[in-house]
């Protein structure tokens, strides 16, 4: 089959560097015989995963009860292609987590800015500008830990990852 000659190669996001991994892949089924196989895949294998159908468009998620704070969820869209499927995936982490994530960068960003130009104010008032390139300097640091810390969660949902690229190709299959 197409796609699990395609599993070994696309799926790597031990290696990627993107915080939330994407992919794609085809499958010679439909669209609708995807989302049947999901639909029966949804009652079998509640008490491990959630997977949610919203058009065509598949989320899996794992239980309450196997779910972790670093817990990815994978995204699924589905397009029909002159009789195949490409699916496209992205791996995420949860989403109030990634929206906390995104607020701090913003709020970070936002800090820099206003130092930025607090400093070039100081600057073209010949005054001193340690204090504000000193606040840039922290906000830079503050964006890397971020970044990496975001990074060190992604690696410990990375086992999860693969469980779910799994239940993927269960459905896929």
């Amino acid at each position: 089959m197409y796609i699990l000659a395609l599993k070994s190669e696309e799926m790597e996001p031990e290696k990627s560097i993107a915080l939330r991994p994407k992919f794609e892949v085809e499958s010679k089924k439909s669209v609708a015989e995807i989302l049947e196989r999901a639909k029966t895949l949804k009652s079998e294998l509640k008490s491990d995963y959630q997977i949610k159908i919203i058009d065509e468009h598949l989320y899996f998620y794992f239980s309450k009860e196997k779910r972790k704070y670093y817990s990815p969820f994978l995204h699924l869209e589905l397009e029909a292609n002159e009789g195949k499927t490409t699916v496209k995936g992205l791996f995420g982490p949860e989403q109030l987590l990634w929206t906390l994530f995104m607020f701090l960068h913003f709020i970070i960003a936002g800090l820099f800015l206003v130092f930025a130009m607090m400093a070039y104010t100081h600057w073209s008032l010949k005054q001193s500008t340690v204090l504000d390139f000193s606040i840039m300097g922290i906000m830079v640091v503050f964006w890397f830990s971020l970044y990496f810390m975001a990074r060190l969660n992604r690696e410990r949902g990375v086992s999860q990852m693969h469980e779910l690229e799994d239940l993927m190709y269960k459905v896929l299959e």
